[in-house]
């Protein structure tokens, strides 16, 4: 069941999902090419799925996932699909938001992601279990 409101919303998810996934294959230094084959897509889909033309399959995000190291969850929150553990009500990640921004460079959208991660990363670690 899709409405009207959930359209701009869906392709919102995709085309930040496309960022994304354009700035970690940069970020992991890989082609298009390259990152096609470790996720086992066909160089086209990869480049259509960048420009935010596709929403992919659980499997092709499972697959990308795994080729740039990232979690599952983390691409699936972009296309508003979550694990029972989001909170569905926190809105549009920071990482979307700072990659929807096109006031920002590519490359300032990566450094702000990076410092941003960073962060995260070190509040997980002062977390003690």
């Amino acid at each position: 069941m899709t409405g009207s409101s959930d359209t701009s919303d869906d392709r919102q998810g995709v085309d930040a999902l496309g960022e994304f996934i354009k700035s970690q294959r940069r970020l992991a230094e890989l082609s298009q090419r390259e990152l096609a084959r470790l996720a086992d897509l066909s160089d086209a889909y990869l480049s259509q799925l960048e420009r935010g033309l596709h929403e992919p399959s659980v499997r092709v995000l499972n697959g990308l996932s795994q080729a740039l190291n990232v979690p599952a969850d983390r691409l699936l929150r972009f296309l508003g699909r979550t694990d029972a553990d989001v909170d569905d009500d926190a809105g549009p990640t920071t990482e979307s938001m700072i990659l929807l921004d096109d006031r920002l460079t590519e490359a300032q959208k990566q450094s702000m992601l990076d410092v941003y991660r960073a962060f995260l990363a070190a509040n997980d670690a002062a977390i003690p279990d």
